[in-house]
């Protein structure tokens, strides 16, 4: 037995983020833990979270309005990893594997949104 999005690609590609996000942050600094750290894991975990509740017997304008809040948790998650990199918590490397990630993930977000209308 599955809920529906458990089946959506891009909601396993949230999941998938969220836990990277998650690894990553751990090391960032200790002064950092109630703000960047805090703030980027609940961008990251809300991307997964508004594809799920948007997905569960909602109608199209609601199921948009949360697709819509998905993207925007992306988009805070793609300026916390600059202001990291800024930081210098996290290597250019790094930066630029998650970077697409984000980018791609926010093309299939986009695709499904554009779907569902």
């Amino acid at each position: 037995m599955e809920f529906k999005f458990e089946k959506l690609i891009i909601w396993q590609k949230a999941m998938d983020l969220g836990e990277e996000i998650h690894v990553l942050s751990k090391d960032f600094p200790k002064e950092e833990l109630y703000s960047l750290t805090s703030q980027i894991r609940r961008a990251a975990d809300s991307i997964a979270l508004n594809i799920a509740e948007g997905s569960i017997g909602q109608t199209n304008p609601e199921q948009g309005r949360f697709i819509g809040y998905a993207l925007r948790s992306l988009a805070e998650v793609v300026t916390c990893l600059h202001k990291a990199k800024r930081r210098k918590y996290i290597e250019e490397s790094l930066f630029e594997k998650l970077y697409s990630e984000c980018f791609n993930l926010m093309n299939m977000i986009i695709g499904y949104k554009k779907a569902i209308k």
